[in-house]
């Protein structure tokens, strides 16, 4: 019987659990299924380019990784195969064709993908255009993936974010000041929302509630008639103001960017402009994505890695892992790769902030 070939990469942002699902995909599949798993450095970059930069994984070679954040196989932003770009100002060009045949040169059956939304649309054209039989993990810190409840990684990134909201506090208390947190969350407010609501947050600013500075100094002003001379106000990078439009907080600098004014100098000023109040941004930014997965992000990762296998050894390739009503399941790919998750206004979450007294601006 021939031994079963599998690829697996990561491509996206990197997200705490990387690692783990890495190590549940070859403890299952090599440790006790005995196929061969090789994994591709850099996303789909490790097919195309020259030399190919794929390596076989063991469960020796996959020791100690359960607690340790990153991806041991490397993660980019810049490997569409279907617009490929060779440098700056280079016109993006089709090599899905040149990643198909590299896919079956190495005698894969099949790839494994591990990534967010973008990565798992490349991923669903590799099947519809190239034949290329694909199983996707859905991976997000902003949580904004169709067709899951969760995606591993994000619970990690909001224990950073109270984490913050819990030590800004104090100093915001001892100084009367208005401490603004800018998370991570450019189309969604996941993050922001979670993290407001379980570090005590004040006031909470999403994308998908365009807000009025004004809502926000008047919660100001009323708890400092209540003798709370300081305030905690959580927004995610991608909201804006009523009216107004997101700020990018990028601007191009050599081959990538760098940051400039975000959502959360925005409000500042917002509120300088109308408030005689001392005011401190605090841009968590990458500290969100670093460090190891919370255990519930451990636990959800070798989750989904055990349940990749599981729908490749039954072949049920274009499909996506997912977490539904507290199990583990699967999706349609094409489903999973739609619009991005976002936060319903009516959302209970939402319900409950509003009844302990937040203010969402809106």
């Amino acid at each position: 019987m021939t031994t079963r070939r599998i690829g697996i990469l990561t491509g996206g942002g990197d997200a705490p659990g990387l690692n783990a699902v890495i190590r549940a995909v070859v403890k299952h599949g090599a440790g006790q299924l005995g196929w061969e798993i090789i994994g591709s450095e850099d996303a789909f970059n490790g097919f195309l380019e020259r030399p190919q930069r794929l390596h076989d994984l063991t469960p020796r070679s996959c020791q100690g990784l359960l607690h340790r954040g990153g991806t041991i196989l490397g993660t980019t932003n810049r490997g569409d195969p279907f617009a490929w770009l060779d440098g700056d100002g280079a016109r993006p060009r089709d090599r899905s064709a040149e990643l198909a045949a590299a896919v079956r040169a190495a005698e894969l059956e099949g790839l494994i993908v591990i990534g967010g939304d973008g990565t798992q649309r490349i991923a669903a054209r590799l099947m519809r255009e190239h034949g290329i039989g694909v199983v996707g993990v859905p991976k997000t810190i902003d949580n904004d993936l169709a067709a899951t409840d969760f995606t591993f990684g994000f619970w990690s990134a909001v224990e950073v974010a109270t984490e913050a909201l819990d030590r800004l506090h104090t100093t915001a208390e001892s100084h009367d000041r208005v401490m603004i947190l800018e998370v991570m969350g450019r189309t969604a407010g996941w993050i922001a929302l979670y993290a407001g609501v379980a570090g005590g947050a004040d006031c909470i600013a999403l994308p998908e509630l365009p807000y009025d500075p004004e809502r926000f100094c008047h919660k100001i002003l009323a708890r400092r008639t209540r003798g709370r001379q300081f305030s905690l106000i959580v927004v995610a990078e991608g909201a804006r103001p009523r009216g107004g439009e997101a700020s990018s907080g990028r601007v191009r600098h050599g081959r990538g960017s760098i940051r400039a004014d975000g959502a959360g100098q925005t409000l500042a000023r917002a509120l300088a402009e109308r408030l005689d109040v001392e005011t401190r941004v605090t841009v968590l930014g990458h500290l969100q994505r670093g460090g190891g997965p919370i255990p519930y992000d451990r636990v959800l990762a070798t989750q989904f890695g055990v349940q990749a296998v599981t729908l490749v050894e039954r072949g049920q390739w274009g499909t996506m892992v997912r977490l539904a009503g507290g199990v583990v399941g699967s999706a349609p790919l094409e489903q999973a790769a739609g619009a991005p998750r976002l936060v319903d206004p009516g959302h209970p979450l939402i319900v409950t902030a509003r009844a302990v007294g937040i203010e969402l601006g809106a």
